[in-house]
């Protein structure tokens, strides 16, 4: 018998690869702003490493339920995605911009692997009573490498400059390799997945992710309050630069909007049932659409307020957002639905931050005005959704 993989280990992995990925998009903006001197640039850069996830998360997805070995096919992705942080980096300033830009949509495709693939697996690393608090433990490592990552980004590039926080980056994603590797195999699955069965597979996720009312409201509230963060991020230079002394310092808002969506994981972990997961989501919207109205004000200690405020929100978002895909989707789907949704919110954020870029040079307080309209659509788009399912199975598996 194998010997039992560890949540611990999950976990450590789970941390370093995302706080790489937390650390990427930040040093890339700040990298592009450096090189380039133009915030549409940074934010274009931004933007390309994130919007190409609609295509390359749900295929993902569905190979990851198709294979008999998931972990193999993750760290595959993460070896290749931290090459192509370094080819970006190589780009910047000796290719032509738009080859660099096309560098990034192709990287981009393997993000959801950091995200929705990785959490697809929790099921198999912990028994089903376990699952709320892993579940909980798991979107805290999100909080911690939204702390990590940002934090490490702006101080690496003070002190060692912009292209060096991009290789730190890699780096720490390359040290997820071991735990993504010993993930618990697929007993009963194949290793080839056939295109035809990868395509039937896509067309069900989607299909179930559609007519399940309650995942359908979970992903366009979050996909929507993603396209929020990514209008803020989009800021963040400026923000630093015109605000707190400096553009590096303004990854630092993410770091504190990282703490406070640590701190409220961890409160959560601790009542995983105290409140509905679908309740947790529409309200992590309003507190978000609140904290950006705040950071409007172009004040240093409220913009920390603002951005403490926002962790709050998206800290228990995340975890509810997660709980409600464990419940809804099926065994023989988890991996395509995850990275579908995973995929879908890291697009919201790339079209976010890329009309966030040309905004924000025009006006950085009407820019962050506008995203917290947008955060406040995500929570009324939970009642536009109807409350009733379309179907009542897929595949044999009853609808919830």
């Amino acid at each position: 018998m194998k010997r039992r993989y560890s949540l611990h280990l999950y976990l450590a992995g789970a941390v370093a690869a995302r706080a790489g990925d937390e650390m990427s998009g930040p040093a890339l903006m700040l990298a592009g702003f450096a090189l380039a001197g133009s915030a549409t640039d940074a934010s274009s850069l931004l933007a390309g490493i994130t919007i190409s996830a609609a295509v390359g998360g749900p295929v993902l997805g569905a190979l990851l339920d198709r294979t008999g070995r998931p972990g193999r096919l993750l760290a595959g992705a993460l070896v290749l995605y931290a090459a192509g942080l370094g080819l970006i980096l190589v780009g910047l300033g000796r290719l032509p911009f738009a080859v660099t830009i096309l560098i990034a949509v192709c990287t981009g495709m393997l993000g959801p692997a950091l995200s929705g693939g990785w959490t697809a697996q929790l099921p198999r690393v912990v028994p089903g009573d376990r699952l709320p608090r892993a579940n909980a433990l798991d979107a805290m490592t999100f909080g911690a490498a939204g702390l990590a990552g940002p934090a490490l980004a702006g101080g690496v590039a003070q002190m060692l400059g912009a292209p060096t926080a991009v290789v730190v980056s890699a780096a720490l994603v390359c040290l997820a390799l071991p735990a993504a590797w010993s993930l618990p195999d697929r007993p009963g699955r194949g290793r080839g997945p056939r295109p035809a069965a990868v395509v039937s597979d896509l067309a069900a996720g989607i299909r179930i992710t559609v007519r399940r009312p309650p995942l359908a409201r979970a992903t366009v509230t979050s996909t929507v309050s993603c396209a929020a963060q990514g209008m803020l991020t989009a800021c963040v230079a400026l923000l630093g630069e015109r605000v707190l002394g400096g553009a590096g310092r303004g990854a630092m808002l993410l770091a504190c909007t990282a703490i406070s969506a640590l701190a409220a994981n961890a409160v959560l972990a601790r009542f995983p049932r105290s409140v509905a997961p679908d309740t947790i989501i529409r309200a992590g919207a309003l507190v978000q659409a609140a904290a950006l109205a705040l950071t409007a004000s172009g004040r240093p200690a409220v913009l920390i307020v603002a951005a403490l405020l926002a962790g709050i929100g998206e800290g228990p978002q995340l975890a509810a957002l997660f709980a409600v895909r464990h419940r809804e989707a099926p065994e023989h789907l988890r991996g395509q639905i995850f990275t579908t949704g995973a995929s879908l919110k890291i697009t919201g954020f790339a079209l976010g931050a890329l009309a966030g870029g040309p905004l924000a040079t025009w006006s950085v307080p009407g820019t962050l005005a506008l995203a917290s309209g947008v955060a406040a659509l995500a929570a009324l788009a939970c009642s536009v959704i109807p409350s009733t399912n379309v179907d009542s199975s897929e595949n044999g598996t009853p609808a919830r």
